[in-house]
């Protein structure tokens, strides 16, 4: 039987969005009101709903300048 490897957090490039608001700071709701105002983007993959890493650290470097 071949043993998983379990992924950091870090090494994904998509990420659930439980896992993006630890890696983020913020909760959930704010997560979904942020790709529902589409500031955030998001994928759906099957029936999972995903966001990238690179969408996440693009939202973040979008918040700093705003913030600026």
């Amino acid at each position: 039987m071949a043993m998983e490897r379990h992924m950091d957090i870090s090494d994904r490039i998509a990420l659930s969005i439980p896992d993006a608001c630890k890696a983020g700071g913020f909760s959930r709701s704010f997560a979904y009101d942020e790709i529902k105002a589409r500031r955030l983007e998001s994928v759906k993959v099957g029936g999972r709903r995903l966001i990238l890493r690179s969408d996440l650290e693009a939202y973040f470097e979008r918040c700093k300048r705003e913030a600026a």
